[in-house]
């Protein structure tokens, strides 16, 4: 297999801060990472996330739910919006929602999350509170591949860290 002369087309979706969007992009600038940012999108119109991806030349859109009659056709007019831009992978970075099959059948093995747990333990939301009301003393970060279930798909990488509080 030759190496890609194009970087590969990367599509992020965030909900909140971007503090996960950040990471990829400095890995992006720093030459670590051969992508190109095709597209950030957020569920949050007001998403910080949208001013980091646009202060580093990459579109930045909101989807917002309410503006779609259900799961279904959210998930629709995400993939178009990633189609649009000539999504090659995606990758989930603090997005908030739970895809559903309308987006991961047609991209099946092409989207990524990152989890803030060491998966499969604390899958779903507040991964870091579940862990401290377990009196965990080591937890971590996943990325993995997403399925149709939640947190559930293929593995890809894990860091463990000490639990400090």
């Amino acid at each position: 297999m030759s190496p890609r002369s194009e970087p590969l087309r990367l599509g992020v979706l965030a909900s909140g801060r971007g503090s996960n969007l950040q990471s990829i992009i400095d890995a992006i600038e720093a030459g670590r990472l051969p992508a190109r940012l095709a597209v950030v999108v957020s569920d949050r119109e007001q998403a910080p996330a949208l001013g980091r991806a646009a202060r580093h030349g990459a579109p930045a859109l909101s989807v917002s739910p309410k503006d779609h009659g259900d799961r279904a056709a959210y998930d629709r007019a995400l993939r178009q919006t990633l189609h649009a831009h000539g999504v090659e992978l995606v990758c989930l970075a603090g997005f908030l929602r739970i895809l559903g099959p309308e987006l991961i059948r047609p991209l099946a093995g092409r989207v990524m999350n990152i989890h803030p747990s060491l998966l499969p333990a604390f899958p779903g939301l507040d991964a870091q509170r579940q862990a401290l009301d377990w009196g965990v003393r080591v937890t971590g970060a996943t990325v993995h591949f997403v399925d149709e279930g939640v947190d559930t798909g293929p593995i890809i990488v894990q860091e463990a860290v000490p639990v400090l509080a």
